[in-house]
């Protein structure tokens, strides 16, 4: 079976909808109006969750490099990650409530100032993307609630490729939700078998509307999720090493290269 052959980027303008967020990566500088260069910093701090990057061409390409080390090692292990999000949210030093409580064990060990850059109820959400990846790696464009109360806290993969995942004649395309504390949601996850090379660009979207969310891959509807979180949602996008699966195969840099990410409202 032959891949797929990469999609061109879409027009800017879709039917029925407004432009809502665009970061086409046209700048020297990551646009932080938009983006935030850290990850769920509360349960570690900015400075050991600071992703390794470069703007180059118009892409962002995210990276994991040979001397990169654990972003969160007293709650994650030996996980290395570069990622960017587009909101933050914590509680008190040694308290439990911050974002994505990923370990029941996690205490917030820095405190956040409250940011919202983007925080999008609903929507068409749209990124063009390709990776160079291991056995080890991840890659994703999810969104999580700001949980600034503890029930918003539900999960929107668009996409995630885990590069154990990936064969010969394409890749397993993770996507769904998973509720972590919202007990209005269900974890509803699926890996499709789709014949793409996460090498090349394609284009990976969703659909949240108050009743369900549409996943589409390259302009194609995949499948129809029939549930809704129903609170704001902020961006999080990034690769991630987990050297602790295949300790001595891995290849550096890893890269994760956006071409855009875009965010539209339905128009009434």
């Amino acid at each position: 079976m032959d891949l797929a052959v990469a999609m061109p980027a879409n027009p800017l303008e879709k039917p029925g909808y407004r432009l809502d967020f665009q970061d086409e990566f046209a700048t020297e500088q990551l646009d932080q109006t938009k983006w935030l260069a850290y990850y769920l910093p509360q349960w570690s701090s900015r400075e050991r969750s600071t992703p390794r990057y470069q703007l180059a061409n118009q892409h962002l390409i995210l990276e994991i490099q040979a001397d990169q080390a654990a972003w969160c090692p007293e709650f994650d292990g030996q996980t290395r990650c570069s990622s960017l999000q587009t909101g933050v949210f914590g509680g008190a030093l040694d308290s439990p409530y911050g974002q994505h409580r990923f370990n029941q064990a996690c205490v917030v060990r820095e405190l956040q100032a409250s940011i919202r850059t983007y925080t999008p109820q609903y929507g068409y959400f749209e990124m063009r993307a390709k990776a160079t990846i291991g056995p080890n790696n991840v890659v994703a464009l999810w969104m999580i609630g700001f949980e600034d109360q503890p029930e918003y806290s539900g999960e929107l993969a668009i996409m995630e490729i885990k590069g154990w995942n990936i064969g010969t004649e394409g890749l397993k395309l993770g996507y769904g939700v998973h509720p972590w504390g919202d007990s209005q949601l269900t974890d509803e996850f699926f890996e499709d078998e789709v014949a793409i090379n996460v090498s090349d660009y394609h284009i990976y979207a969703a659909e949240w509307t108050p009743s369900q969310i549409d996943i589409y891959l390259d302009n194609r509807k995949l499948r129809t999720i029939q549930q809704s979180p129903n609170y704001p949602m902020q961006f999080m996008l990034g690769i991630y090493d987990l050297p602790q699966r295949q300790p001595s195969i891995a290849h550096y840099p890893q890269q994760f290269e956006i071409d855009y990410v875009r965010g539209y409202q339905r128009i009434s």
